[in-house]
């Protein structure tokens, strides 16, 4: 059986925003229960090289990648010796492949010399990494430590819960604000891969499927006019 629908004079315009995320995240979990990070990685340092590389890259393309990657540079130490131009030729289909070797060269370096060689377990240490901002550091933290630090926002996350009505920040740092806000910590980091998968399948940029969205009930944007920018 499907997710029972509530009529929305009952569901959205009754409900706060706290609860109708609550109510999102309830139906995310059954419509997505096996949901996890799509990235294929061995080691945390694997795991943050390639966060670097998803930014504006399909999880796919960076999985197609990765393997001739890691297999010759698989941790920190090689990483941070590896010829510069050999590292742009393996991850160059991901896209701004100047800056990502670049970025994913410094924070190794870092990783060795400042952190005896292990990926930090802290926000606050990540973030002095080059190229990691608070997404990367979150998928970071959340799958490769447990810990749920805050709430990743890609570009999915960013799409629907401005859809659902959860926020009115166009800042990913302002949007995963509200949203710790309103979602309980220990799903912080499910909620976001759920609401990926739900805007991969169904709440698509430019075209959502609403007919088939089982939080349209809930949802103020449902079967209006698509904005895309």
């Amino acid at each position: 059986m499907g997710t029972k629908i509530v009529p929305v004079n009952i569901t959205r315009k009754s409900l706060s925003k706290k609860q109708r995320a609550i109510e999102i995240l309830a139906r995310l979990k059954r419509l997505y229960p096996d949901a996890t990070c799509s990235l294929t990685y061995s080691t945390p340092v694997q795991l943050l090289v390639a966060t670097i590389l998803s930014a504006q890259c399909t999880d796919e393309r960076v999985n197609k990648v990765t393997p001739a990657l890691f297999g010759k540079f698989p941790d920190a130490e090689s990483l941070a010796i590896a010829d510069l131009v050999e590292l742009e030729s393996l991850v160059r289909s991901t896209g701004f492949y100047h800056n990502k070797a670049k970025n994913i060269q410094a924070a190794c370096r870092m990783i060795v010399t400042e952190f005896n060689s292990v990926v930090p377990n802290q926000m606050e240490q990540l973030l002095k990494l080059p190229g990691v901002a608070r997404k990367t550091a979150n998928v970071v933290l959340a799958h490769a430590y447990g810990i749920n630090a805050g709430v990743t926002v890609d570009t999915h996350v960013k799409r629907l819960s401005g859809r659902l009505g959860l926020t009115e920040a166009k800042d990913p740092v302002r949007i995963e604000q509200d949203l710790m806000g309103l979602l309980p910590q220990p799903d912080w980091e499910n909620w976001s891969i759920r609401l990926i998968y739900h805007g991969r399948a169904i709440c698509k940029a430019r075209s959502p499927v609403c007919v088939a969205c089982e939080l349209a009930d809930l949802c103020p944007a449902a079967n209006q006019p698509v904005v895309v920018g």
